[in-house]
């Protein structure tokens, strides 16, 4: 898998798991909700700086976000 599917899917599949939408994690954490929607779904490519803001955001190593996870 791509890289930043897998990147997404992890963001997606954790940000879920906080029972957050988009629009709330967005607002509470300072990211653009449509640039959120772009990363989740493996079409943006974010700094680091934004990958670190994630997964400070979500609670977890930055290379969690990395990991492959089945479905």
């Amino acid at each position: 898998m791509d890289v930043r599917k897998t990147f997404g899917h992890n963001v997606r599949r954790l940000r879920e798991k906080t029972g957050m939408a988009q629009e709330k994690f967005g607002l509470e954490h300072n990211i653009d909700r449509t640039y959120l929607s772009g990363i989740e779904r493996g079409v943006r490519n974010p700094t680091i700086i934004v990958v670190k803001k994630i997964a400070d955001a979500l609670e977890v190593p930055v290379a969690v976000l990395f990991e492959d996870v089945p479905d």
